[in-house]
């Protein structure tokens, strides 16, 4: 099986609990965002009806690579806080949030769930991926493995044997650095959340 990170859409947002929906989440998210002042999350798109590979439409990603790198890489090049920002979340939504949101509804692996804003995502992402040298041929999007397939079949090493650089140090830290820019990327673009199942 394994774990995953997937694009949320309306229905499944706004869903109930009962039905692996994500309901209870999103109104206590809202509830979150009101308590601060800011506006609900209300504006999610469907997912597709109709999967068209490259379309960037929807995002799935399987998380099969080992962390260590990975980890190592954000400790090096971020805060503790920024680190908890970037790694430390359970749902992404498209909003500009100064730190994360920790909601007391159980997510799929935890009993609590928590929130990080997308473009504070990709700020310290794009900062990974900028000192790792991540190359431009890394796929844009994830709707289908995308990323997944791209190291699991040999794209990635073929592409390092051609164009080494740090990057090329920990292909597996490659791969999350480019699976958490490419998310966040998406949920901005999109407009919709991401969350770990």
């Amino acid at each position: 099986m394994g774990i995953y990170l997937v694009s949320v859409g309306a229905s499944e947002w706004f869903g109930p609990a009962a039905e692996d929906g994500m309901g209870e989440v999103a109104a206590a998210l809202d509830a979150e965002l009101v308590r601060r002042g800011a506006a609900p999350y209300a504006s999610v798109p469907e997912e597709p009806e109709e999967f068209v590979r490259g379309a960037g439409q929807s995002f799935e990603e399987k998380l099969i690579p080992a962390m260590d790198g990975f980890t190592a890489l954000c400790r090096r090049h971020l805060t503790p806080a920024e680190f908890e920002m970037f790694g430390g979340w359970s749902v992404l939504v498209p909003l500009s949030l100064p730190d994360t949101v920790e909601l007391p509804v159980p997510s799929s692996y935890e009993d609590r769930t928590v929130i990080a804003g997308a473009p504070q995502v990709l700020a310290l992402a794009q900062r990974l991926a900028t000192a790792i040298e991540l190359p431009a041929e890394v796929p844009a999007t994830s709707d289908n493995l995308d990323l997944t397939l791209w190291l699991a079949e040999g794209s990635a090493r073929e592409l390092a044997r051609l164009r080494p650089g740090p990057w090329t140090e920990d292909l597996d830290a490659a791969f999350y650095v480019a699976l958490f820019l490419r998310a966040a990327e998406h949920s901005l673009r999109r407009g919709c959340p991401l969350t770990f199942c």
